[in-house]
C-alpha cells in the first residue's frame, strides 16, 4: 500500500477484516418457481423464486465457474451454491463495497486445476485501504454518477453497429433497384420485367433486364473430398465455414490429398464467386487469389464464374440483398436445415443492368461500405477506451483522487470518531460480538 493513503486518513488493511463472504445455497433449476426474487449464479441472474435466501439487498460474488464476477442486488435475492454473498457491512454503504469488489482482481485468483474457483482465503488476503464511513458514501455516489455516464456512452456505442448494418442493407437495396445511380443514369424509367412477376421485387429501371442465373454464370457444386486417401497432392481446400459475407476466414483452412483430376476440376481462381449451399445458404464472397498456390473448394460450396454480362461484385450484391430481405428463401429446400441446391440456383432471376451501370454501382457501394467500415472501426476503438475508462475511474476512486477536495472541505467527517481507524475498530468489535462462543471442554475430575 502506498503511504499517500495513510496521509489521507485511510487505513491499510485486508478485505477479510471488513467483509465476510457467505456461501450461497443449492437451488436446482427445476425447483425455481418463477417468483418475485432473483436467483443469482456466478455470472448473474439465472432465474427467480418465491423465497429469498437473503432478505435484504446484497452483493454476489462468483465462487465457481465465472469466479470473481461481482453482481449487485438492490432487493432480497437467492444466491445459489456456486456463489458467495455479502449482506452485512456494519452500516457501510453496499454500493461502495460492490465497486471495491469489482475493482479487486478476484477473477485472477483461481487456484483450482479442475473447475475454476475463488477461494475465500485468497479473497480475504487482498490488501485494501479503508476510507472513513462518510467518505465511502461520497465515493459511492460519485461512482454511481460517473459509471452511469460510462454505461450510457457504452450503450450508445453498442447501438451503432446495428445502425450500420441497416445502413449497408439500405445501400444494397438502393443498388440492386437502381436508385443509387438515378441521377447518373441517362436512360431512366421503371417497370416490372415480365420474368420477375413472381419474384417479389420493386420496380427496376427500363434499360435493365432479368435473366436466370444459369444464363449468366458457369456454376458447379463442389464434391466431398476423401480425407482417408493416402495418395495425392497436398492441397488447401475451402468449405462453407471459410466463406463469410464478402470475405474469407482462412485461419482454419485445411489441407487434403487431392488427385490431379480433382485439382483441375475444383481449383478456384481470382474472380470466382463461392456461394454457400448450406449453413447460411447464399452467403458468398469473391476469391481474390490471396493465397499464391492452388486451392480447391469442397462439398456444400457453389463455384460461380460469371459471363461478360455480369460482374462478380454485382452477383454478390444481389445475393446479399436477397438474403437479407428473405427473398432468396424462395429457392431454399429442406424444412429444418435449409439448402440452396444447384437446381434451385439455376432458376435464380438476376437483375441485369448494363455493365457500365454495374461498374458505377459497385464503385459507389464500395465507397459507402468503406465509410461504414471506418466508422465501425472507430466505434470498436472507442468501446475499448470506454472499457478502460471504467477501470481508470475505479482506480482513481480507490486512490482517493475523486474525493480530494471533499476531504479538504470536511475535515471533521474524517477525524476522531469519524476516522477510518475508529470505523475499523467498530467493525472488529461488532464482528467479535457476533462470533459464536468457543466451546471449552470441562476437565475431568479425579
Amino acid at each position: 500500500m502506498c503511504s499517500k493513503q495513510g496521509s489521507m486518513g485511510w487505513v491499510e488493511t485486508n478485505l477479510g477484516s471488513i467483509i465476510e463472504l457467505n456461501y450461497g445455497k443449492s437451488l436446482p433449476a427445476k425447483r425455481r418457481d418463477g417468483g418475485e426474487f432473483p436467483v443469482y449464479g456466478s455470472n448473474g441472474i439465472v432465474g427467480s423464486h418465491s423465497k429469498a435466501l437473503v432478505t435484504e439487498p446484497g452483493i454476489i460474488v462468483g465462487r465457481k465457474g465465472s469466479y470473481g464476477e461481482v453482481q449487485f442486488s438492490d432487493k432480497p435475492f437467492y444466491p445459489i451454491d456456486t456463489t458467495y454473498y455479502v449482506n452485512q457491512l456494519y452500516r457501510q454503504p453496499l454500493r461502495y463495497w460492490f465497486y471495491q469488489l469489482v475493482f479487486l482482481p478476484l477473477n485472477q485468483l483461481n487456484r483450482s486445476t479442475a473447475i475454476p474457483g475463488l477461494n475465500r482465503d485468497d479473497a480475504y488476503a487482498q490488501e485494501i485501504a479503508l476510507p472513513p464511513l462518510a467518505e465511502q458514501k461520497v465515493i459511492a455516489d460519485k461512482l454511481d454518477t460517473l459509471l452511469a455516464q460510462v454505461d450510457n456512452t457504452k450503450a450508445r456505442l453498442e447501438r451503432i453497429p446495428k445502425i450500420l448494418k441497416r445502413f449497408r442493407q439500405s445501400v444494397l437495396a438502393a443498388a440492386v433497384s437502381g436508385r443509387l445511380i438515378e441521377e447518373w443514369r441517362s436512360n431512366s424509367g421503371s417497370y416490372i420485367h415480365p420474368d420477375a412477376v413472381d419474384w417479389k421485387w420493386p420496380p427496376i429501371p427500363g434499360n435493365w433486364n432479368v435473366k436466370p442465373y444459369s444464363d449468366l454464370v458457369d456454376s458447379r457444386l463442389g464434391k466431398m473430398l476423401d480425407k482417408a486417401k493416402n495418395r495425392g497432392i497436398p492441397t488447401k481446400y475451402l468449405g462453407n465455414v471459410n466463406v463469410r459475407w464478402f470475405d474469407f476466414n482462412l485461419s482454419e483452412a485445411q489441407e487434403i490429398l487431392v488427385s490431379e483430376i480433382e485439382r483441375t476440376e475444383l481449383t478456384i481462381r481470382p474472380g470466382d464467386v463461392l456461394i454457400c449451399e448450406g449453413g447460411e445458404p447464399g452467403r458468398c464472397a469473391i476469391w481474390d487469389g490471396r493465397i499464391n498456390e492452388k486451392i480447391v473448394f469442397q462439398k456444400a460450396i457453389h463455384r460461380a464464374r460469371v459471363s461478360e454480362f455480369i460482374t462478380p461484385e454485382w452477383l454478390t450484391f444481389n445475393l446479399k440483398h436477397d438474403a437479407d430481405s428473405l427473398i432468396l428463401n424462395q429457392l431454399f429446400t429442406g424444412t429444418t436445415i435449409k439448402h440452396l441446391t444447384g437446381k434451385a440456383l439455376k432458376k435464380y432471376p438476376l437483375r441485369i443492368p448494363p455493365i457500365d451501370e454495374q461498374t458505377e454501382i459497385v464503385r459507389r457501394v464500395d465507397q459507402l461500405f468503406a465509410h461504414a467500415d471506418r466508422i465501425e472501426q472507430q466505434v470498436d476503438q472507442a468501446l475499448v477506451r470506454v472499457k478502460n475508462l471504467t477501470q481508470s475511474i475505479l482506480a482513481k476512486a480507490f486512490r482517493g483522487e475523486l474525493t480530494e477536495q471533499w476531504r479538504k472541505d470536511n475535515p471533521e467527517l474524517i477525524s476522531g470518531e469519524n476516522s477510518a481507524e475508529a470505523l475499523l475498530e467498530r467493525i472488529k468489535a461488532e464482528r467479535a460480538a457476533k462470533a459464536p462462543a468457543k466451546r471449552t471442554r470441562k476437565k475431568a475430575t479425579a
